[in-house]
């Protein structure tokens, strides 16, 4: 340990120091989600008044950056995300702020094959071991590969990051950093799930009864995954895995029931792979030091290839509104940027490659105030929507009007399944546009 100390100590700078390192027109990656940086983020938004057109990467942002707070122009900073939450959008409906468009799991090569440059890489680690490694904690993604490319590399240790163990590409040795910066060891940010709605509950009922026992979960972030989870932990199902890019608050509630032993596993057996973490504290409580868990690079995890090598894969995220063609879109509001593609498209991918396997799109049927509602079926996607997954793709919908598979189906099948699980008030007008489109047949259902 003391030759690893050594180095360290070498190595070891404040934050203000590592922030200056960066110049004008840099890019600068952040890390990822619970990961970004704070230290090294204060010290850099200080410089705002010395430093333009500084290009700063990162993703799944729980909170505001400092750099963004520092800069009322954008001249100084602007933020460059591979997806959106809260911070993101303000971000990007501010003007300094924009969104790069991706597949998850083709991260990791963009940034050794595709992007400029990485002037300074810097993200949250966990204090170095023994053997001289710091830990990516909840955020291993494509962290990796951010400090294969960077010119400068710098960890900014924080003791309340838990010890995630791998899985592969999860750590970086003292010897191929450049810098240590040691944070103010900040409480993890939290990321609690609210309690469903009847309608989450609904969907999740529709969906829970065509789980297998054995089979492997995948769940995306909102209401209708963690009601799922919620099912699923309560119900009876045995024997399940867990495979998947987000580890959240629900897989730790599966497993607390006793529902998660990954035994049925065809890959990685008896462990939980994943690719990053964001939940309340219980759920990084779960993964710290848990070597019934598996934390591995992004690639790896939403390869449509790798998913397709795990039986009875279940793969259930959200939606924002699908057309009559079966076109979803699962991140924006017209031409307002919601979220992002992440791994959805791969894992609808992969659950069909799958012996098996589903992949569920779950949405309300509704959205809108109360009395004022608008359908989240439509003839055709809005301007401005994005196609997340092709109409080629979509497999499961679900709403809580009913649930259909959309696979091998003509246009008129499609626009008739997909009528049949929209709200009721909604479904004669739909009939009527899927008319004029030509894809309603004389003998489909009125």
């Amino acid at each position: 340990m003391s030759q690893f100390m050594d180095e360290y100590n070498k190595k070891l700078i404040s934050a203000e120091k590592a922030a200056s390192f960066v110049k004008s027109g840099d890019w600068v990656d952040y890390g990822w989600c619970a990961a970004h940086t704070q230290a090294f983020d204060k010290a850099l938004a200080a410089r705002v008044n010395d430093l333009n057109d500084v290009k700063i990467r990162g993703g799944v942002a729980l909170w505001m950056p400092e750099v963004f707070k520092a800069d009322e122009t954008g001249e100084h900073f602007d933020w460059h995300s591979w997806h959106m939450t809260g911070p993101g959008r303000k971000m990007a409906e501010s003007g300094r702020g924009y969104y790069a468009s991706i597949r998850y799991s083709e991260v990791p090569r963009y940034y050794r094959e595709n992007i400029d440059p990485i002037a300074v890489a810097v993200c949250q680690v966990t204090p170095m071991d023994k053997h001289g490694y710091f830990n990516f904690g909840p955020s291993p993604s494509h962290a990796r590969a951010t400090f294969d490319v960077s010119r400068i590399k710098i960890v900014e240790v924080n003791k309340n990051q838990p010890v995630c163990l791998g899985g592969f590409e999860n750590v970086v040795h003292i010897s191929e950093v450049d810098f240590v910066i040691e944070g103010e060891n900040l409480p993890m940010a939290q990321l609690p799930s609210g309690a469903p709605s009847d309608i989450d509950a609904a969907v999740a009922k529709l969906i829970v009864e065509e789980i297998p026992n054995g089979a492997c979960l995948q769940l995306g972030i909102g209401g209708m995954p963690n009601a799922v989870g919620m099912m699923i932990a309560q119900s009876d199902l045995k024997d399940l895995g867990v495979h998947t890019e987000m580890f959240v608050d629900a897989f730790v509630d599966i497993s607390l029931a006793g529902k998660i032993n990954g035994s049925k596993k065809t890959i990685d057996k008896g462990r939980q792979s994943w690719a990053f973490a964001a939940g309340t504290q219980k759920c990084y409580d779960f993964l710290d030091n848990n070597p019934g868990c598996m934390a591995c690079p992004v690639d790896y995890t939403n390869d449509p290839c790798v998913v397709g090598m795990l039986d009875n894969f279940m793969s259930i995220n959200n939606g924002v509104e699908i057309d009559l063609f079966g076109q979803i879109n699962s991140e924006s509001a017209g031409y307002r940027h919601i979220s992002g593609t992440g791994g959805q498209l791969d894992f609808v991918m992969g659950a069909y490659r799958s012996k098996g396997g589903k992949s569920f799109l779950c949405m309300s049927s509704t959205y809108g105030k109360a009395g004022e509602p608008k359908s989240r079926i439509i003839p055709t996607l809005n301007p401005g929507s994005i196609v997340t997954d092709s109409r080629s793709v979509v497999q499961w919908v679900v709403t809580e009007y009913g649930k259909v598979n959309l696979k091998g189906m003509t246009s008129w099948e499609r626009a008739e399944k997909l009528i049949s699980i929209a709200n009721p008030i909604f479904q004669d007008e739909l009939i009527k546009e899927a008319d004029k489109m030509r894809i309603w047949r004389k003998s489909n259902k009125k």
